[in-house]
C-alpha cells in the first residue's frame, strides 16, 4: 500500500493511508488475528458473514426492483430519486422485452399490439407498431 506525502502535509497523508486501511479490511483482520481462533469459531464466523452478505444482496435487488423502498437519509428524502425512477424504468423496460423474447421461443409466436401480458406484479401491454 502506497501513500503519497504532498507539500511535507504528513498529517493528511497519515488520514489517506488510514482511511485506505479501513477500506481493505486491515484493522479487522488485525483485531481479527489478536488472538487464535479455533476453527469452529472461525466456521461460525464465516458462515454468519456469509449469510449476512446475502441478506444484503437480496436486500439491493428487492430495492433495485421496487419491492422494498430505498433506504432514508437523515434529511427524510431517499438519495436520488429521479436517478432511481430513471434505472428502475429501465431495468422494467429490459425484463419485459426478455419475457417476451422467452415466451415467443417457447409458445411459437410473439404478444399480438394491444395483447395484456399478466406478470406476477404487473399487466403490460404491448405498444402497436407502426410501420
Amino acid at each position: 500500500m502506497q501513500v503519497f506525502v504532498r507539500d511535507n502535509n504528513v498529517d493528511q497523508a497519515l488520514r489517506a493511508l488510514k482511511k485506505k486501511m479501513q477500506r481493505e479490511g486491515i484493522f479487522r483482520e488485525m483485531k481479527r488475528r489478536k488472538a487464535y481462533e479455533k476453527p469452529s469459531e472461525r466456521k461460525t464466523r464465516e458462515k454468519a458473514e456469509a449469510i449476512r452478505r446475502a441478506r444484503k444482496a437480496a436486500r439491493k435487488q428487492a430495492q433495485r426492483e421496487g419491492l422494498i423502498p430505498p433506504p432514508q437519509t437523515p434529511g427524510g428524502r431517499a438519495p436520488s430519486v429521479r436517478t432511481a425512477e430513471v434505472v428502475l424504468s429501465f431495468l422494467a423496460k429490459y425484463r419485459r422485452e426478455a419475457r417476451r423474447t422467452r415466451k415467443s421461443q417457447c409458445s411459437g409466436r410473439a404478444f399480438a399490439p394491444g395483447e395484456k401480458q399478466v406478470t406476477d406484479r404487473t399487466v403490460y401491454l404491448r405498444k402497436q407498431t407502426v410501420g
